[in-house]
């Protein structure tokens, strides 16, 4: 009993960490609290295939596209609170914030350092993706991540948009061409509908 008591004990903290460095925007989220009622059109039996986060562990992709308030945010945190349960390092960025995070490391020095820390994350979640057209040094810093992440790292992007309209976000064609090559042929896809499940007020800022 005091064994399996220490083990049970070193998983709750290793879970709170991985939380911790998650970072979700929900950070209650759970795969369970998934409302399959037909109005979210959400596929139960795909949650069901991915809840054991295999597909992590293989380094393909999730993207979830919708409308506003469609739930998508917390579908993202939910697969990302699922990831931290089996042990996979989480983090949670919004696109144009992580941007401008690459953006001041090319002045400061903290680029290279930041790079690598998203390269060794096993699942990055990248939420309002498609809020602004791309311009070329943006592009370019968005395809050395997912560059570095291909094949052997997971990523959830989440956006309004849809897929076919994504090449219109960078102004650089070509980098659009590298990015979304190796995004989307490595994917699974969601697309919520309807309004968002809000079980306590923290769901209020859902996008």
């Amino acid at each position: 009993m005091l064994v399996d008591s220490e083990w049970t004990a070193r998983k709750n903290n290793q879970l709170q960490r991985l939380l911790k460095m998650a970072d979700l925007r929900i950070r209650n989220a759970c795969l369970e609290d998934l409302d399959y009622s037909p109005k979210h059109n959400l596929d139960k039996n795909m949650v069901a295939r991915l809840a054991d986060c295999a597909w992590v562990k293989d380094g393909r992709n999730l993207i979830i596209t919708g409308s506003t308030g469609t739930g998508k945010t917390f579908l993202t945190s939910a697969f990302g609170n699922a990831a931290c349960r089996q042990g996979f390092k989480v983090k949670y960025y919004r696109v144009n914030r992580l941007l401008t995070d690459l953006a001041i490391g090319h002045g400061d020095g903290s680029y290279n350092k930041l790079m690598r820390e998203l390269k060794k994350t096993d699942l990055i979640i990248l939420d309002d993706f498609g809020m602004a057209i791309l311009d070329p040094v943006s592009s370019r810093d968005l395809l050395e991540v997912i560059e570095d992440r291909f094949g052997a790292k997971s990523t959830i992007i989440a956006t309004q948009l849809p897929v076919a309209d994504w090449h219109g976000l960078f102004e650089d064609s070509t980098i659009a061409d590298a990015i979304l090559d190796r995004v989307i042929h490595n994917s699974y896809r969601f697309e919520p509908k309807g309004d968002s499940k809000r079980k306590d007020n923290n769901l209020e800022s859902l996008s």
